[in-house]
């Protein structure tokens, strides 16, 4: 008899699936890994019941106990599910822009949420996170999941999710795992256990654009982050459930390419998933390509469709946000690295200002990157030492992170050129980077002329 003692026991041992359709045919394969088919419809299950567990046994939780979180909506409902089972009460915190699926599911467990503003920065006392730590502060008793920081994040994904995958294929017989990085639970947990069994096995981050994990990864540095659509995926707070160290690359991805691959995922393999899935799956096809046939990929849909008949899956929505299939694309960043006049000049963070200035007028630039053990860390603008020098509190001879401005503009070659208009907006310049390699400086100038060029 094959009879479950509560729903929790139905969480995990989600198919691996191939996908067929939508792989190009010189590409490696794809596979993705249902997490859409857990009980309550979420990769986030796992972690979810895996943190309440440690807590009840570690004394933290107890019988009849509070249970306050911030979340996207998935997480939430994770934990709304096996609080119903042991009796427990949930208070969640949730940003607007969650679709209304979301809120009335959270409700309909029981649980009471409170709805927070998005646009607002990660140190605001209206940001999600810290109305949740500040109701957590406020009742005694209550268990604040923390999963942003939680290293039981990272092991739930370590012991269920990243040990499923490579059962399932045989013992890591793939080549390359892409995973969202939202907390960071699923690619550094995931990625954990690959580097220890599949060492041979790169791990891939799929970040949306607007998100602060890219630059992370890339500079170490925490930029601004801005609003993006996709849910359930992307960060504007530094999370200890990150962990870089067993991550290989990260890529971003916009809304639009999110949405439509996910609406292909639905519509051309069957597969109802939400937006967050068409992010990873974008990503992954891109590692495909360039993988090429013989290999194989795989990802994770973290979540269910049913939470987005409202939002991406709506046409009209689609249409009134702009994010229809048909809609005209200008082309990659790297086929404007091809003509772009801008080169990628580099210096040493510790180099003196004056050589910084002798790099801009060698090479006729206005800005320079600056690296440090490796990896981006700064940016110098030639205004921003003229500024200096103008209040008289710069010396040429001081080192030239003195003069330097956090880098918010980073991109990757494969990017759609229609993601430089969101960085320009608020910066100079875009600084291209392949696997924490700069590779191109992108200016207004050099988008104005490629765009020019292309359509006469």
């Amino acid at each position: 008899m094959n009879l479950k003692p509560n729903i929790l026991a139905a969480i995990g041992k989600t198919p691996l699936v191939k996908l067929n359709k939508i792989v190009p045919k010189d590409s490696a394969e794809v596979w993705v890994k249902c997490e859409y088919l857990n009980p309550a419809g979420s990769i986030k299950d796992r972690m979810a019941n895996y943190i309440i567990e440690r807590a009840e046994k570690e004394g933290i939780l107890k019988p009849g106990g509070l249970i306050v979180e911030n979340t996207s909506g998935n997480t939430g409902q994770g934990l709304a599910m096996a609080a119903a089972i042991k009796g427990y009460r949930c208070v969640f915190t949730m940003p607007d822009k969650m679709s209304k699926e979301k809120q009335d599911s959270l409700k309909a467990y029981g649980a009471e949420v409170i709805i927070t503003p998005t646009d607002v920065p990660g140190d605001s006392p209206e940001h999600y996170v810290n109305v949740a730590k500040k109701i957590a502060e406020d009742t005694p008793g209550a268990f604040y999941v923390d999963q942003y920081h939680s290293p039981w994040n990272i092991e739930a994904h370590y012991w269920s999710t990243g040990k499923e995958i490579f059962e399932d294929t045989d013992g890591g017989k793939f080549d390359a795992f892409v995973g969202g990085t939202g907390t960071g639970g699923t690619v550094s947990g995931v990625g954990r256990w690959l580097k220890e069994h599949a060492p041979n096995v790169k791990i891939i981050g799929a970040d949306p654009l607007g998100s602060v994990h890219y630059h992370l990864f890339h500079t170490g540095t925490l930029p601004t982050a801005h609003v993006y659509m996709v849910e359930g995926i992307g960060e504007d707070i530094e999370c200890r459930a990150m962990d870089f160290s067993v991550v290989d690359d990260m890529r971003q991805v916009n809304d639009r390419d999110s949405f439509v691959t996910a609406r292909r995922l639905v519509k051309e393999e069957g597969l109802f998933c939400g937006g967050s899935s068409g992010s990873n799956v974008f990503v992954a096809l891109q590692i495909a390509k360039e993988l090429g046939p013989g290999k194989v990929v795989v990802t994770v849909l973290p979540d269910h469709g049913n939470r987005y008949v409202s939002k991406f899956l709506n046409d009209a929505w689609m249409r009134e946000k702009g994010f229809t299939e048909t809609e005209q694309e200008l082309g990659f960043v790297e086929e404007l690295l091809k003509v772009a006049k801008s080169k990628p000049i580099t210096a040493n963070a510790e180099a003196p200002l004056r050589d910084i200035v002798r790099l801009m007028r060698e090479n006729g630039v206005s800005q320079v990157p600056l690296i440090e053990r490796g990896k981006l860390n700064a940016i110098v603008h030639e205004s921003d030492i003229l500024k200096r020098m103008e209040s008289g509190g710069l010396d040429l001879d001081a080192p030239a992170t003195t003069a330097a401005s956090p880098i918010a503009g980073l991109i990757y070659p494969k990017a759609r050129l229609e993601e430089l208009f969101h960085i320009f907006a608020t910066d100079h310049v875009a600084i291209v980077v392949d696997a924490s390699n700069v590779v191109g400086v992108i200016s207004k100038i050099d988008l104005i002329e490629y765009l020019d060029r292309k359509n006469r």
